[in-house]
């Protein structure tokens, strides 16, 4: 029985650690990090986690010329390259007397789509940004508009806001480095704008003052330059833009791409030289300090089982369900996938047509990533008939009538996994339960023993008496048994002196 206690008391503890274990905190989301600019932001590009912001929410700020970014991306979503942009009079006169004019163009001046958002991206000529608003809306106004209303589709807040689409110094022109970031966002994963972006040079066709066309570089140090050892330039920094005016400082965007993973850096109000060195170490940090995992390696819940699984109260074959491929969540080099909470949530507006529900994932608070959780293409709809197969009424099922009803983002429906304590207690009952079976084989494993030891001593005492040495036999017992008593009078004994 000594020895079934101490055993048990082992498996006790160890459950015991193991429980604390669980209830450890995750790691923090690392924040030792900071800028000189009043404003700065760093997002993965794949998860959309914001990595580290400074003022970047709530405080907005004039963008200088990092607006021309929106109006790029804007004109490419609904303009040809090829199409042929005049400058009217109203596009080279609509800019501020000493904002220059970097091309030397005049009104009457025809390029294409083209080699206007080089101009624009690369040389940052703001008579180009005009011309492409008149060419892509009819007028400057009505692109103006247009910018706003991308701005709200992209999630950007009321706090940004813009007047121009050359970023020229207006009465309600802000933006707050998050919202830059989300327009930046949607920017780079436009192919042809971010193949003009990360050019480091373009020469365009000829012009009125410029009959054998002029050539220009990339203005952005962090992408180009001529002294490799300068602490300006950034390897992996592939694309971007620049921006500057009296009232907004030097302000910055910058795509980065390194060890497959994907980073922009936002630099509002930033001083010059020193915006270029806020950039790069808000990427560095990125990269450095987190990772990004893709969830359908690692999410199981839902995809896998035989339990059916209920959402919005509909019952789905686990094995009918997969996660969107290739989504990612970001989290600290030192967390686990299991660090991150899951929720389940209706579907947006904007969802694919076979998906079912929405996994969106954060950490401590911080939403770090999403998935959508789709219908596989070889299963039916809950509902639907086999493809093979008749509805009762003898007339093909219209599967519309089947299908799971949209969701909108707003619909209550939301399902949350068990926080950590719930899971810890789970574990920890699992090692008492355990600790109790453990318990039960040693007792029977005792006893067992003691009926082998109790036959093996009868089968020696017939064979002893059969041999004519059983009187031996009883004499050697009884001095066994002497022992035994004597050694659990000194146990008594000393237990009671305890």
């Amino acid at each position: 029985m000594p020895k079934i206690r101490r055993l048990l008391c082992c498996i006790l503890i160890i459950s015991q650690l193991f429980a604390i274990t669980t209830f450890a905190e995750p790691p923090a989301w690392p924040s030792d990090t900071g800028i000189m600019a009043e404003s700065g932001a760093v997002i993965d590009v794949d998860s959309g986690t914001l990595i580290y912001g400074q003022n970047c929410i709530n405080n907005a700020y004039p963008p200088a010329s990092i607006t021309k970014l929106l109006t790029a991306l804007i004109v490419l979503e609904n303009c040809k390259l090829d199409e042929v942009v005049t400058f009217s009079d109203t596009a080279m006169l609509s800019v501020e007397a000493d904002s220059g004019n970097k091309l030397s163009l005049v009104a009457g001046d025809q390029l294409s789509v083209e080699d206007c958002l080089y101009a624009l991206l690369l040389f940052s000529v703001n008579q180009s940004a005009n011309a492409l608003a008149e060419h892509t809306a009819g007028s400057i106004p009505a692109f103006v508009d247009m910018m706003n209303a991308k701005a709200a589709q992209l999630g950007c807040s009321e706090k940004t806001h813009f007047d121009n689409p050359s970023g020229l110094n207006g009465d309600t022109q802000k933006v707050t480095a998050y919202d830059m970031a989300l327009i930046a966002k949607a920017a780079f994963n436009n192919e042809e704008l971010l193949k003009i972006s990360s050019s480091l040079n373009h020469k365009i066709a000829p012009t009125i003052n410029n009959p054998n066309g002029v050539s220009f570089r990339h203005e952005h140090r962090l992408i180009y330059t001529t002294d490799p050892s300068s602490e300006y330039y950034y390897p992996p920094a592939v694309a971007g833009k620049t921006g500057y005016l009296r009232l907004a400082g030097n302000t910055l965007v910058t795509y980065a791409e390194k060890d497959g993973r994907r980073l922009i850096s936002i630099i509002l109000k930033g001083s010059y030289g020193q915006y270029f060195v806020d950039g790069k170490n808000l990427l560095e940090f990125g990269f450095s300090r987190f990772k990004n995992l893709v969830i359908a390696d690692h999410e199981s819940h839902y995809v896998t089982g035989e339990e059916p699984v209920l959402i919005n109260d509909v019952s789905y074959h686990a094995s009918d369900l997969m996660i969107e491929p290739e989504r990612v969540i970001t989290l600290p080099n030192n967390a686990n996938f299991e660090d991150a909470m899951l929720t389940l949530e209706g579907l947006p507006s904007d969802h694919p047509e076979n998906a079912v529900a929405l996994l969106r994932y954060s950490y401590n608070d911080r939403q770090i990533g999403k998935a959508f959780l789709l219908l596989k293409d070889s299963a039916k709809r809950p509902g639907e008939m086999a493809p093979d197969s008749e509805s009762p009424s003898g007339s093909e099922e219209n599967p519309s009538d089947a299908s799971v009803p949209d969701q909108s983002e707003d619909d209550g429906f939301s399902f949350h996994m068990p926080s950590l304590p719930v899971l810890a207690i789970g574990v920890a009952a699992g090692f008492a339960l355990l600790a109790v079976l453990s318990a039960i084989w040693v007792f029977y494993s005792k006893r067992k023993e003691a009926r082998d030891l109790a036959a093996r001593r009868e089968a020696r005492r017939r064979r002893l008496q059969a041999s004519g040495e059983e009187a031996e036999f009883q004499r050697l017992m009884e001095i066994r048994r002497n022992k035994d008593a004597i050694a659990r009078q000194k146990r008594n004994d000393s237990s009671k002196e305890d």
